[in-house]
C-alpha cells in the first residue's frame, strides 16, 4: 500500500471528489490544514505522498517528511512552498499540472463578457425596471475586433487565447519564455514585450505565477501606457498588480475598468479600496474553482503519484 496523506480545508465532499480517483492499491488519509505541526509532522514520519490543497507547509513540518516521494499541489500556485528547502530535502514538487485551466480560462471570457457588457448593471437595470439607466448603445463593447494581450502563455493563458480567438479577436502574449512556434502558429499569437503588450491591447489578462520578478508587473508605468478603453483582468495572482497603482488608474478613469478575482488580501475587508469603484467586476478567487475540476485534477494527482511511485518523472514538477 501506498501511504498518502492529504492535508486540505476542503468541505469533506469536495475532498472526496479528488480521493475518489485513488487506485485501491492507494492508502489516502484526509486531514484538515489546521492541524498542528507536531500532528502533522507525526502523520507524515511514515507517508510516502503528500497532496496539498492549499500548497503550504511549515519548514518543521517539511524536515519530518523524510521519506515522500512527491509532494502534489492540487493548485496551480505554489509561492507558499518553500521550494528551496524541498530541494534540499530531496523532496520534489509538482503543480497540477494545468487540470484547472478551463474552469479558469472560462472565467476569465466571463469577466470580460462582465465588463463589456455590463452585465451587473445590465441585470440590476432589468430587474429595477429601469431599461434606459445604462447606454447600452454607447456603453457596451464586443470581444470581436479587439486584440488581446495575454502576460504569461502557459496551460491557462494558450486556452484564453483559444476561446477569445474564437470571439473574433486579435492575439498578442509576453512571456520570458517563448512559446514553440507550433503554438504561436495555432493561436495565430505574436510575441511582444510587455511594453508593446500594455501599449497596445484593448484587453490585458494576467497568467503567471507570483514570482519576485512577477510581484507588481503591472504597476503605475504599465497601467500608464495602457488606453484609456482598456480593461484589466487579473485570474492569476493579487499581487502581480500594484493594487494601489491600479486604483488611481481606474478612479481617475484612465483606463475603462478592471475585473478582479484574486487580491493582494484575501478575503477582502469591506472597506478595501477597490472594492468601492464602479469600474472594477470583482469574484473572490473562484476562477479555477467548479464542480467539474475536481476529478480532473483528482485523476491528475493519483496519476502523477503513481509515476513518482513507479520510479518515473513526475510531470509539472517545479521543484
Amino acid at each position: 500500500m501506498i501511504k498518502t496523506v492529504f492535508f486540505t480545508n476542503l468541505p469533506a465532499a469536495q475532498a472526496q471528489l479528488i480521493t475518489c480517483h485513488a487506485p485501491a492499491h492507494f492508502r489516502v488519509e484526509t486531514h484538515a490544514t489546521d492541524l498542528s505541526d507536531g500532528d502533522k509532522s507525526a502523520l507524515l514520519k511514515e507517508a510516502d505522498m503528500l497532496v496539498l490543497f492549499p500548497g503550504r507547509l511549515s519548514a518543521s513540518v517539511l524536515q519530518a517528511a523524510s521519506q515522500l516521494k512527491l509532494i502534489q499541489l492540487v493548485s496551480a500556485g505554489y509561492e507558499h512552498m518553500d521550494l528551496a528547502l524541498c530541494a534540499q530535502l530531496g523532496i520534489p514538487v509538482a503543480n497540477n499540472g494545468g487540470t484547472n485551466a478551463i474552469d479558469v480560462a472560462e472565467h476569465t471570457l466571463a469577466l470580460a463578457l462582465g465588463l463589456y457588457r455590463r452585465l451587473v448593471d445590465l441585470d440590476r437595470s432589468a430587474r429595477a425596471g429601469t431599461w434606459d439607466k445604462v447606454a447600452i448603445g454607447l456603453e457596451t463593447r464586443t470581444i470581436h475586433g479587439k486584440k488581446l494581450g495575454i502576460i504569461g502563455l502557459g496551460h491557462i493563458g494558450r486556452r484564453v487565447g483559444r476561446l477569445f480567438c474564437a470571439l473574433g479577436a486579435e492575439l498578442l502574449y509576453s512571456d520570458a519564455i517563448a512559446a514553440p512556434t507550433e503554438v504561436e502558429r495555432e493561436l495565430g499569437i505574436r510575441r511582444v514585450t510587455l511594453d508593446e503588450l500594455v501599449a497596445e491591447a484593448d484587453i490585458i489578462s494576467l497568467h503567471v505565477p507570483l514570482l519576485p520578478a512577477t510581484r507588481g508587473l503591472i504597476g503605475a508605468a504599465e497601467l500608464a501606457k495602457m488606453k484609456e478603453d482598456a480593461i484589466l483582468i487579473n485570474t492569476c495572482r493579487g499581487a502581480v498588480v500594484d493594487e494601489e497603482a491600479l486604483y488611481q488608474a481606474l478612479s481617475q478613469r484612465r483606463l475603462a475598468g478592471a475585473a478582479l478575482d484574486v487580491f493582494a488580501q484575501e478575503p477582502t475587508p469591506p472597506d478595501y479600496p477597490l472594492m468601492q469603484l464602479p469600474n472594477l467586476l470583482a469574484t473572490p478567487h473562484a476562477a479555477g474553482v467548479t464542480r467539474d475540476t475536481w476529478a480532473r485534477r483528482g485523476r491528475f494527482v493519483f496519476e502523477n503519484l503513481q509515476r513518482a511511485w513507479d520510479g518515473e518523472a513526475p510531470l509539472a514538477l517545479i521543484s
